[in-house]
């Protein structure tokens, strides 16, 4: 009986201390010593096990927590889940005081499932500003806000990076200048109509057909100049030989290698009659005019090529000096680009160091 009473007393000595540390009341201030009319923070923080109810006494602001120490704000409390079951919650108080002496902050009685446990006991002393009042003339007011003084070493990097933003755009400025003064140059495709060489030549004969012509040796050389002369011409675009310097036997013996031969005695006639009046004065009556005129269309006719092109496109060409002319305005138009781009850029960045140092 006598070892079970040791026994059990041994067990209640060691649940005791136990129990008594389960709720844990610690009391901080953040500032020991206050000028007067500032302000500290009060904290007071509670452990227990988790699921047991804390209950902070309830102070309101302007209330005393002790005569001369001003509760300014209560602040919402928080809670912090700790190790092996426990929490510890706490409570935010700012203080104030205006009369400078040491003042006792009595303990915080914090209950804890309706038992009421203590905080330990703080201090607070209250300072206040040592007045001279054996010199009452030496009180001066409020100063005005300072300027503050000018520094090279914050001002110099931005002072440098506005001489180069104003070289950038003077630089900008004369490629400008230089663009202008450089023409562009326009390059356009001619479009040439063309027109036919048996057309061309029956034109001329039809304006020759259309002419009165007497039977004078002056009449017949101007007939027969014009009609040999649009025969000529449209050789030599047709078979591609200058027939306009060629005589007329020259002319025959080319057109041999070319057409039948009794189209060429009809053009032979035609060429000899010629001759005969532009150099002899050789009389010839107007059915031998008509006759000539109708061999030179029937010789048109037989010799023509169809469907010949009816315009040609001419390509625009380009000289060496017209080509550096064009590089030139393309690095002028690519330089002026990305010396402005630059330039906008450190007068943003400027901008916006200048407005943080002011």
């Amino acid at each position: 009986m006598q070892k079970t009473l040791v026994l059990f007393s041994f067990l209640l000595m060691s649940i005791l201390p136990s129990h008594a540390q389960k709720v844990n009341v610690e009391a901080v201030i953040d500032s020991i010593a206050i000028m007067v009319g500032e302000q500290t923070g009060y904290h007071v923080g509670v452990t227990v096990k988790e699921g047991q109810r804390v209950q902070f006494p309830l102070i309101q602001p302007s209330q005393m927590l002790t005569p001369g120490v001003e509760v300014v704000e209560t602040l919402p409390s928080d809670t912090q889940h700790l190790d092996d079951g426990y929490m510890k919650v706490a409570a935010h108080y700012t203080l104030t005081s205006f009369d400078d002496t040491l003042y006792y902050i009595p303990p915080m009685k914090v209950k804890v499932d309706g038992k009421e446990y203590e905080s330990k006991s703080l201090a607070l002393k209250v300072l206040t500003v040592e007045v001279d009042t054996l010199h009452p003339n030496q009180f001066f007011p409020q100063k005005d806000i300072q300027a503050l003084p000018f520094l090279w070493s914050e001002w110099s990097s931005l002072i440098w990076l506005c001489l180069a933003v104003l070289l950038l755009y003077v630089l900008c400025g004369l490629m400008f200048v230089r663009l202008k003064s450089k023409k562009p140059i326009v390059f356009s495709v001619k479009i040439i109509k063309l027109i036919p060489p048996h057309q061309k030549a029956l034109t001329v004969i039809e304006e020759i057909k259309s002419q009165s012509v007497s039977t004078t040796p002056e009449d017949n050389k101007k007939y027969y100049t014009q009609l040999t002369d649009a025969l000529r011409q449209y050789m030599n675009e047709r078979f591609g030989f200058n027939a306009m310097e060629m005589t007329s036997s020259e002319i025959i013996e080319r057109l041999k290698k070319e057409r039948d031969q009794e189209k060429i005695q009809e053009l032979t006639m035609l060429f000899e009659t010629a001759d005969l009046v532009k150099f002899a004065k050789y009389s010839v009556g107007v059915s031998e005019n008509d006759q000539n005129l109708i061999s030179a269309i029937n010789f048109i006719n037989e010799t023509k090529q169809e469907n010949l092109p009816t315009e040609q496109r001419i390509q625009p060409t380009v000289t060496e000096q017209e080509r550096q002319t064009i590089r030139t305005r393309i690095s002028l138009k690519w330089g002026i680009a990305i010396v402005g781009t630059v330039a906008t850029v450190l007068l943003g960045y400027i901008s916006w160091q200048f407005w943080s140092l002011i």
